[in-house]
């Protein structure tokens, strides 16, 4: 069976260690697709109907609003099944120990049974949290492993840890 590699990432303004700077594309989104090169797998970006600001700040306020709602924003499209594939590799910027809600979003849309599910994120110093037993409790049915964590900064130099980790 197929691989795939769904991701949620956000460029504009990021937080890199105690400063700010503005990237063309998300640092979940460049580990995304050295997984997909390592792993021959599909790619597939999670994205919201209405992003978040490129404003840094802004951007924290209203995915901070979104946590504290649990809201599932609405994604601008889901792949029309899952069912082809027998590993997903799941992607996600730490938001406060936890997923994004567009991830729940996509996730709750699909029956994860006899699949195995492989997280990695970015982050800025936290690591995976416990978002692996996050995604066990949303994804009923489903095998988590071991994930992986790469700092946000170290994103664009992370393919060596890739490889070893698939």
């Amino acid at each position: 069976m197929k691989k795939l590699v769904a991701f949620y990432s956000r460029a504009g303004e990021n937080y890199f260690g105690g400063t700010m700077r503005y990237i063309a594309e998300g640092n979940t989104e460049k580990v995304a697709k050295m997984i997909a090169d390592a792993t021959g797998a599909d790619l597939f970006h999670i994205e919201q109907k209405v992003p978040y600001a490129e404003d840094y700040n802004t951007c924290i306020a209203q995915a901070k609003q979104d946590l504290r709602s649990e809201a599932r924003p609405e994604l601008t499209g889901l792949p029309d099944s899952i069912d082809e594939y027998a590993e997903v590799y799941l992607g996600y910027p730490i938001y406060w120990g936890d997923l994004p809600m567009a991830v729940y979003t996509f996730l709750e849309n699909f029956d994860w049974n006899g699949k195995t599910i492989h997280p990695f994120c970015t982050h800025e110093g936290s690591g995976l949290g416990r978002t692996p037993e996050k995604i066990g409790k949303a994804c009923r049915g489903a095998s988590v492993t071991k994930g992986l964590a790469v700092e946000g900064g170290s994103a664009d130099g992370a393919g060596g840890a890739v490889r070893r980790w698939v």
